[in-house]
């Protein structure tokens, strides 16, 4: 042991002995004068360009610390992959070693996005300088993309391929991998909802065949934040004040192909409603009245989508009534015990600010006049939250957008604020290509065009064609929306119709006309339709075997018509709605200048209400009325007709006024039909979109008009069918099957007890 120790001492006074002198020879520029700067291994580089880089100069001493400065300066650029700085003797020597010019950019093995998506997201470049830490930016940034498309497994490794002159080739090689689903969704903590309850109401689902058309199986993680505020407005709708979304996880599965989602959640308590009353500070402002506007009533269960409504409702009434100053504060207090919330509604004078600008950016197509007409506000007018949110929404449902956004900014003095609005444009040319079936209308085929914004000022043009093996049709329609800057949508309609009733009636007929129109809305549920139609129709290709009546028909006629529709709609979808109603009436008259003289009125009814979860109940009705005038003959075409969609069960004409002799169908002046139906499922995931139907039908058709040498069968009873129906939103459309079993009718009548239809437009 003493042998090794003395050794290592021998050793380290050797090091001394040797190594001291060494580095301070080498460590002798510390302090010296720089006589001279030498640049060595540039090749694009200009000595000079890397002398500005350096804080060493000729004539200074050396200073460790500028040379550090120094070498730092020179690798922030960019341009070199290695610079060395040393003294020999009294002359500065920099090494430096350029980074190579990028001569391409090359993606290999990605299917699923193209070059240029890829390529526009990287930020190395054709003709740039290469360097390690921009490629390894770009890498991060390519898995990123590929991850938000659900590819969690993708795999980029960069290869470079070094050219002569200093030039590389930089090839990224992709292995893009299967699509990253979810394969499964967990709720814990969830008790008075289901798992699949609960599913249904976030938007990401898990993984199924079925959802080919669909990227919501694919875990995005910004999706997961809009489902936990998804769960929370769901919970806080059911009446579950004290909801809270704990956590929400997302582990990758051990093979690396999809992910398990858990939502620990806690529902606590459900509330109802206590005592709801309205205060306000306003001098003259009648509590009484604003009473109208609550649409929640004691005992009800809290409904957090309520609050919001009513805030909304009782800032635009307080408005219309002259306090341009508002300010609604919902006052919530919950009573634990008791389980029940006190809600008053304190309406109070808001700050006094007035709108000073209105300044609109990202239009780069539609015009400002576009925007500033949606608005519920102008400039000078007093600021008001509810205005501007409603504004935005309107503007949104322009369907000229992809985002729109409303803020306010301070303006030049404090009792003034700018609204700032940003828009992101999208498509509004639409081309649309149709095909159907149904066993009223035969096979079907459309093709159409459409610019919804036309030439940015937001009128609508569109040109149809519709084919079909019994009916067809060509028009082309033109609105103003705005028609003389005021909000009245004007437009025409200019249309070729033809139809095949060979089948029902032994004729055919054909109708060429146009039709002026002007629309108007009262409020943002009722509106007013006036339309002037005028058309001709031909009676043809009638058969020698038809009825007389029909016979009697065949040739032209003008129909000049004067028509106005008033309709109230509250329904929440227009295409499949849960709650609400609508309801319509339609009165028409016709005379000069044209051949047919008649007075029409029609009225229409459907409400739709949701039992519980999935299960919604229906019931529409209908009633018409058509008269001659001035002692004239009722066409064909006028009349009414029902069966098929109007009345399952029955063939289209299959029921009311008929020629005993030839069975042809000819129409009615009086009917009436009423259905009553419930939707609900049939076991199948919801995002298929498979519900049941059950319905009852009634109706009737009659007032036939009588002519010499015919026997018409004429009876106004009362029809009722009943059936069962299958309905599928398929991603090419709507498929619905009915069958329907006629509980009264009359012999003559003509049925269809399965009814079939499918239609799609892309």
């Amino acid at each position: 042991m003493r042998l090794i120790f003395r050794w290592a001492a021998l050793a380290v006074a050797a090091m001394l002995a040797f190594g001291v002198p060494a580095y301070a020879q080498r460590a002798s520029g510390t302090g010296a004068t720089i006589t001279a700067v030498q640049i060595q291994g540039n090749v694009r580089a200009e000595p000079e360009t890397i002398r500005s880089y350096l804080q060493l100069k000729e004539g200074q001493a050396y200073d460790p610390a500028a040379a550090d400065r120094s070498l730092k300066a020179l690798f922030s650029t960019g341009l070199f992959s290695d610079v060395t700085m040393d003294m020999q003797g009294s002359t500065l020597v920099v090494k430096v070693t350029e980074n190579p010019i990028i001569n391409r950019v090359a993606f290999e093995g990605n299917r699923k996005i193209e070059d240029d998506k890829l390529r526009d997201e990287i930020q190395s470049k054709a003709r740039q300088v290469f360097t390690q830490a921009r490629v390894r930016a770009d890498v991060e940034r390519l898995l990123t993309i590929y991850r938000r498309s659900g590819r969690y497994n993708a795999v980029v490794e960069p290869k470079i391929i070094k050219l002569e002159q200093g030039r590389v080739d930089l090839v990224f090689e992709i292995n893009e991998g299967d699509v990253t689903a979810v394969k499964r969704i967990t709720f814990i903590g969830n008790k008075e909802f289901g798992d699949g309850t609960l599913r249904g109401k976030i938007r990401t689902v898990e993984s199924a065949w079925w959802r080919f058309l669909s990227s919501d199986d694919r875990f995005d993680p910004d999706r997961l934040n809009l489902d936990r505020e998804l769960l929370r407005k769901f919970y806080l709708s059911e009446g579950y004040a004290d909801f809270r979304v704990e956590s929400a996880v997302a582990e990758l599965s051990p093979t690396r192909d999809g992910f398990f989602l858990t939502f620990t959640i806690h529902e606590g308590e459900r509330y109802k409603l206590g005592k709801v009353d309205i205060s306000t500070r306003f001098q003259g402002l009648d509590v009484d009245t604003l009473k109208s506007y609550l649409s929640m009533d004691e005992g009800d269960w809290y409904d957090a989508n309520e609050v919001e409504k009513t805030v909304t409702a009782l800032s635009d009434a307080v408005g219309t009534l002259g306090y341009a100053f508002v300010d609604v504060r919902p006052n919530i207090r919950r009573n634990r015990e008791t389980h029940t919330i006190d809600i008053t509604f304190n309406i109070q004078e808001g700050p006094r600010v007035y709108v000073e600008r209105i300044d609109i950016s990202g239009n780069t197509r539609t015009l400002d006049k576009v925007i500033r007409r949606e608005f519920r506000l102008a400039e000078g007018d007093a600021f008001s939250t509810a205005k501007v949110r409603r504004s935005e929404q309107r503007l949104k449902n322009l369907g000229f957008f992809e985002k729109v956004d409303i803020s306010a900014t301070p303006g030049s003095t404090p009792d003034k604020t700018d609204l700032q609005v940003q828009v992101v444009e999208q498509s509004t040319g639409e081309i649309s290509f149709g095909a159907g079936y149904s066993s009223v209308g035969g096979i079907l085929g459309d093709i159409s065009i459409r610019e919804r914004n036309l030439l940015g000022k937001g009128q609508d043009l569109r040109l149809g064609l519709s084919l079909g093996t019994l009916s067809s049709l060509v028009d082309l329609s033109f609105t103003e929306p705005y028609f003389l800057d005021r909000p009245v949508a004007a437009g025409f309609d200019v249309f070729r119709t033809s139809n095949n009733r060979q089948a029902i009636a032994s004729y055919s007929d054909a109708s060429l006309g146009f039709a002026l129109r002007a629309g108007w809305s009262y409020t943002e549920h009722t509106s007013q339709t006036v339309r002037y139609t005028l058309r001709d129709t031909n009676i043809y290709n009638v058969q020698f075997f038809a009825s007389p009546v029909v016979q009697s028909q065949a040739g032209e006629s003008l129909t000049s018509e004067l028509s106005e529709t008033l309709a109230w709609d509250t329904r929440d979808n227009r295409l499949n709605p849960t709650k609400g109603f609508l309801l319509r009436n339609t009165i028409a008259v016709a005379g000069p200048p044209g051949d047919n003289y008649y007075f029409r009125t029609t009225a229409d009814a459907t409400v739709y209400q949701q039992i519980v979860e999935d299960f919604v109940a229906s019931i529409s009705g209908s009633v018409g009325y058509i008269a001659p005038l001035n002692n004239t003959l009722l066409r064909l075409t006028n009349r009414f007709f029902i069966g098929g969609d109007s009345l399952p069960g029955w063939a289209v004409g299959g029921i009311g006024p008929r020629d005993a002799t030839t069975g042809d169908s000819l129409g009615g002046q009086y009917y009436y039909t009423g259905i009553g139906e419930l939707s609900f499922p049939l076991g199948f995931p919801k995002e298929i979109g498979v519900v049941g139907k059950a319905f009852v039908d009634v109706g009737s058709l009659w007032g036939a008009i009588p002519q010499a040498g015919t026997n018409i069968l004429d009876n106004g009873s009362m029809r009722v069918g009943a059936g069962l129906g299958v309905q599928w939103f398929s991603p090419f459309g709507p498929i619905r099957i009915d069958y329907t079993i006629p509980i009264a009718d009359q012999p003559y009548d003509r049925r269809q007890a399965i009814r079939f239809s499918f239609g799609t437009r892309f």
